[in-house]
């Protein structure tokens, strides 16, 4: 039986079928805009697999295979590119994206977009991801960054098919609603979103630079804290030898006391406040969530809090640890902390200082047990051995380190910047899809009549 004729659509049927219903249009945009659906304005294809047999070959060839591993901040990453042989890519030649078309990942990690270079113009796309060729009713640098804005990756989110793998459909994309402004000011808002994105960025490479500057700043001068080197003008003014630094084992410097088991089914006693392995920072406590358990008389003296105590993560982040330099407390510990009570050759800092420097080094990780997770055992921890100063050395090496830390308040503020930035730049593009830059001009012609003109002439 012969296929039936495709229905020819009449311009005011094709454009029906591209703009978005009134009641489905997400917010609210300007008047010389319109709401279109992405299959009207683009067409969507997808990558090919690679067929059965054949496989990617690490050294360069001029066939480059895209993989979705390969997408990297609106780009390739050309460091972790595969390549095809002339056989293979003979099978999937017609699966290819140009420089002109934006790619979207649609298995896996969904919505990741971005154009790939010049220089990959004709390579092979993965069957993770989709190609869309835009018409020429819209740039494609506006869809690109109007795909990866926060309203459009929830609405992709939203025509996500979770399975046994996550999978946006090619129908589904064509069915995304996009806000088309008039040509012009799609121009306009991507010169303004790329003008106050560098800046961004330039503002962000500073932040980081600082960063990283200090990070090596600081574990350089835990290293010196532990070798000497740092007070070493003290020793000279005090007249002590770096002779006086005796070779110790944590286990010959205090007593060390697990915690107890958090067990509601056996537990007997008194609600109790108590400390987990949540509430320890470096160096700080965080009390704003803290737990009861139920604990007799005796549990509260052998799991006592005392000021000077040092907690030590036993999990998590092994190591990570704080001296408790409130006043003693009825609050007890749970078994997932290793509580240090230090006698009087060592101050508790000293040797939380000194594991974070361990921590920093990766020293502390050869003390570790455990294959997937890993745990900082009681018994581990009593024989790490330590170069210890006398007392009022150590007091030196504290006021030191912790005017260190004061600065590293300072970078932990540094590195909120970074965060607010990636805030910035989200707020950017939701402002950039509604038309609150500045930029668009009501007088300019409407979309709408863009459409007719290159969609349906």
């Amino acid at each position: 039986m012969p296929k039936a004729k495709k229905q020819t659509l009449t311009a005011e049927e094709r454009m029906v079928q591209t703009l978005v219903l009134d009641d489905e249009q997400p917010y609210e945009v300007p008047g010389n805009w319109v709401w279109v659906k992405l299959g009207g304005v683009c067409t969507v294809k997808g990558g090919k697999r690679l067929p059965k047999g054949h496989t990617l070959q690490e050294n360069r060839t001029e066939l480059p295979y895209i993989r979705v591993v390969d997408f990297d901040n609106y780009a390739i990453n050309y460091e972790t590119l595969k390549y095809l042989t002339k056989e293979t890519q003979g099978i999937i030649k017609n699966y290819v994206i140009s420089s002109d078309d934006i790619y979207i990942s649609i298995a896996g990690t969904i919505g990741k977009v971005g154009i790939v270079p010049d220089s990959l113009n004709g390579a092979n796309l993965t069957e993770n991801a989709a190609k869309i060729n835009v018409s020429g009713a819209i740039y494609n640098r506006y869809l690109l960054y109007l795909l990866d804005s926060d309203d459009m990756q929830s609405l992709i989110g939203d025509s996500t098919i979770a399975t046994t793998q996550a999978k946006l459909a090619l129908f589904r994309i064509e069915a995304l609603p996009l806000p088309l402004p008039p040509l012009a000011e799609q121009h306009r808002i991507v010169t303004r979103i790329e003008s106050l994105f560098e800046k961004l960025d330039c503002a962000k490479d500073l932040v980081q630079t600082a960063l990283d500057s200090f990070e090596n700043r600081k574990a350089a001068i835990l290293h010196k804290a532990f070798t000497g080197e740092l007070t070493s003008k003290w020793r000279e003014e005090n007249g002590v030898g770096l002779e006086s630094w005796k070779n110790k084992t944590l286990n010959e410097l205090g007593s060390f006391k697990l915690g107890k088991m958090l067990d509601k089914a056996k537990n007997i006693g008194t609600p109790t406040a108590y400390l987990r392995n949540t509430n320890i920072r470096w160096f700080d406590f965080d009390l704003s969530d803290i737990a009861l358990m139920a604990a007799t008389d005796d549990d509260r003296e052998k799991f006592s809090v005392k000021s000077g105590d040092l907690f030590i993560c036993e999990g998590g982040e092994p190591g990570r640890c704080a001296v408790w330099e409130y006043p003693d407390s009825e609050l007890i510990y749970q078994k997932a902390l290793h509580r240090f009570r230090p006698n009087d050759s060592v101050i508790g800092k000293t040797l939380a200082y000194f594991l974070l420097h361990m921590s920093n080094s990766e020293m502390l990780s050869h003390y570790f047990t455990g294959t997937t997770i890993m745990h900082l055992t009681g018994q581990s921890i009593a024989k790490i051995e330590i170069s210890l100063p006398v007392i009022p050395e150590q007091q030196e090496i504290i006021r030191i380190l912790d005017n260190l830390l004061d600065k590293e308040r300072m970078a932990q503020e540094s590195s909120n910047t970074l965060e607010k930035i990636a805030d910035m730049k989200k707020s950017i593009l939701a402002r950039a899809f509604r038309g609150e830059l500045g930029t668009n001009n009501p007088d300019e012609r409407s979309a709408k009549e863009l459409l007719k003109e290159t969609l349906f002439t």
